[in-house]
């Protein structure tokens, strides 16, 4: 039985502000975008949730970008047959971010599931190689992590995809495939790396251990680590964008 985490106040004062404030911007977005509905659908998950470790950047391109690509905005922009606000006053690299951000919102929603899963029934962690494959349980909940973000990054990828290019089930499931697996990769390489350092580094030289699941530090550091997976997958989706493989948003 390991001993009870316990972190300097100064670091879980911190971790529960930041995680706060990604809550009452997550809401904030949640409140935007259902009033005011994005022309892609699933983009109304994806602003919430990268919110939540965004915080007030997500929130301001929201507000900056975002709102461009709302349905009352293209409804406005057929009326006059005029091409949407998004594809004309979307610089290129904040196309990209929000690109990027698509990709986050699932591995975002995976790794959170993931995370929980392996903590209340440790048994899966064992299926995924604990013990077995890894004497670290984190690397094998780093598996489950990828499995459950590709999956919902396929997922999300589809319904971007098919609607914008009217391709048929099949053609759509390949192409969501294309478009998300090296974007999916290069964000898992950042979050994977941050969590590492954090965990194997950081928290033990200031607490003697890495941070359990169900702390507010180990969601602190998750923060953290999707922002590092941000950076990661940025130049991956500016060649996946600009090449066609992704669709411009």
């Amino acid at each position: 039985m390991s001993a009870a985490f316990a972190a300097p106040g100064w670091l879980h004062a911190l971790s529960v502000a930041s995680l706060l404030l990604g809550g009452a911007c997550s809401l904030l977005l949640s409140v935007q975008v259902i009033r005011h509905p994005q022309h892609m659908t699933v983009m109304n998950v994806v602003w919430p949730v990268c919110a939540l470790f965004g915080t007030l950047a997500v929130v301001w391109a929201y507000f900056r970008y975002g709102r461009l690509a709302t349905m009352e905005a293209h409804h406005h922009a057929m009326e006059r047959d005029e091409k949407p606000p998004n594809m004309t006053r979307t610089p290129f690299p904040a196309m990209v971010g929000k690109g990027a951000l698509h990709c986050g919102s699932g591995c975002m929603l995976g790794d959170v599931a993931a995370e929980w899963l392996a903590f209340l029934m440790p048994a899966v962690a064992v299926w995924f190689g604990w013990h077995s494959l890894f004497e670290e349980k984190m690397y094998a909940v780093w598996v489950l992590d990828f499995v459950f973000a590709y999956a919902l990054g396929i997922v999300f990828q589809y319904y971007a995809i098919v609607p914008m290019r009217g391709l048929s089930p099949g053609k759509g499931l390949v192409a969501a495939v294309k478009a998300d697996t090296l974007s999916l990769i290069s964000w898992q390489v950042g979050m994977y790396g941050l969590m590492a350092l954090v965990q194997f580094r950081i928290y033990p030289a200031l607490t003697g251990q890495s941070a359990p699941v169900n702390t507010v530090e180990f969601w602190f550091a998750m923060q953290i680590a999707m922002v590092a997976g941000f950076l990661t997958s940025y130049p991956v989706n500016w060649w996946l964008i600009g090449s066609g493989i992704k669709e411009r948003m």
